[in-house]
């Protein structure tokens, strides 16, 4: 556990995220909320806010906490460009950078987009710049190594504080060239992979002498938010996927699995929490598969994300592209097995036979398969695979433990 907050603690740190609040990014919350337990105050920036979406009273609050850029208005950007201006040594080197990313943004031709993008993202880091020395911030954290992660490059450049961002995949993974990514690296003081598969990708752009600079730290659960979890349900087998229902989640491919494994499996239900762009084309696929047997509840709040883990027997993930999935640390901390797809950090934490299942990415059979085997999985088994996800994941993602390594990190870069 780490130390209370001292109230009276300058704030030196800051955080920069592109948009932040979000639903889907309370991870991030839970990280500032630890580290600022430990005694590291941090003001968070964001470029824009998401508040008409907000639910939850703590992402609202967050809101609240948050200091978003594009609100500051023009007679803020404005002054940030004559602070910046003042500096026009810096100024022309951030300038240079700006142009070089951009170039790489707009796929290495002669577009303009990805320029025009980064001469935004460039008043945008004046702003920060100026705003940091204003309030003494001396180490800027962004999320995720796209938007973020730029500005807070650009930033640097200008005469703001050092930084480092974390980087989450699949995103940065999928155009590291066009995001610069190799450079951010280079730059960075230090790098958050938040697996040993990211880290491996990080180092696949990042010059050599930056890979002992790139650190793997955990995204983290509260173990508060998990105690003792509830008996597995009689029955079924009663399944329950979480997540965005969108391409690279693979709700496709778990509807072929459930046409496949249902014909068997009279009992079978199969709960889906979260909307998205593919809800009606998945609802129309459900009906084929397996009438009566797919349940869609749209997105749920935190509390009834762990109603919907109670409710069932396994988590099942069958996504194309992930980083780690804070879903599946959840579930595990919920004390359920997991069936998913063997991709990204995903084996760093399902261990097959031991706290669930992993199947080869794209095969609906392997997948209905899996399904098969937990349903002929006695209790007993079953609920022991439950109690080993647990563990593992209380050893590896209790975010106090980790955020104690991301402050120490923080600190040694000058935070």
């Amino acid at each position: 556990m780490l130390a209370p907050q001292k109230k009276d603690a300058a704030v030196t740190l800051g955080y920069l995220v592109n948009t932040y609040p979000r639903a889907s990014h309370t991870f991030i919350r839970r990280e500032i909320a630890a580290i600022e337990a430990a005694g590291m105050p941090v003001h968070r920036f964001a470029m824009r806010s998401d508040r008409a979406a907000l639910v939850e009273a703590a992402d609202c609050a967050e809101d609240a906490r948050t200091e978003h850029v594009l609100e500051a208005g023009a007679a803020a950007l404005v002054r940030a460009g004559l602070w910046a201006a003042a500096r026009p040594g810096a100024l022309a080197r951030a300038f240079a950078l700006a142009l070089r990313m951009g170039a790489a943004g707009a796929g290495g031709g002669s577009g303009t987009g990805g320029r025009l993008r980064h001469m935004i993202y460039l008043v945008e880091a004046a702003y920060i710049a100026r705003r940091a020395h204003l309030l003494g911030i001396t180490h800027i954290h962004a999320h995720f190594g796209t938007n973020s992660a730029s500005v807070a490059l650009l930033a640097s450049a200008l005469g703001g504080p050092g930084y480092s961002f974390t980087a989450h995949g699949p995103e940065e993974f999928d155009a590291p060239a066009a995001l610069s990514l190799g450079l951010k690296c280079a730059k960075a003081r230090f790098v958050i992979a938040i697996s040993s598969f990211g880290r491996s990708q990080l180092c696949r752009w990042a010059p050599v002498e930056a890979w002992p600079r790139i650190r793997v730290v955990h995204c983290g659960i509260d173990p508060a938010a998990f105690p003792s979890p509830t008996p597995l349900p009689q029955g079924g087998p009663h399944l329950v996927a979480i997540g965005r229902l969108a391409e690279q989640k693979g709700f496709g491919l778990l509807m072929e699995a459930m046409a496949l494994a249902a014909p068997h499996l009279p009992g079978l239900r199969l709960t889906l929490v979260g909307d998205g762009p593919m809800r009606a084309a998945l609802e129309v696929q459900a009906k084929r598969a397996a009438p009566g047997q797919i349940t869609f509840v749209g997105w749920q709040d935190e509390a009834g994300v762990r109603a919907a883990l109670a409710g069932a027997q396994a988590l099942v993930l069958p996504s194309f592209a992930e980083g780690l999935p804070v879903v599946v640390m959840e579930a595990m901390a919920a004390g359920r097995p997991v069936i998913a797809t063997a991709i990204a950090g995903v084996p760093e934490l399902v261990l097959p036979g031991i706290t669930g299942w992993l199947v080869p990415a794209g095969d609906a059979g392997a997948f209905a398969a899996a399904i098969a085997d937990l349903a002929a999985t006695a209790p007993e088994p079953l609920a022991a695979m439950g109690i080993a996800g647990r563990a593992r994941v209380m050893e590896r993602h209790d975010i106090h433990c980790e955020a104690a390594k991301l402050v120490a990190l923080l600190r040694a870069a000058g935070a």
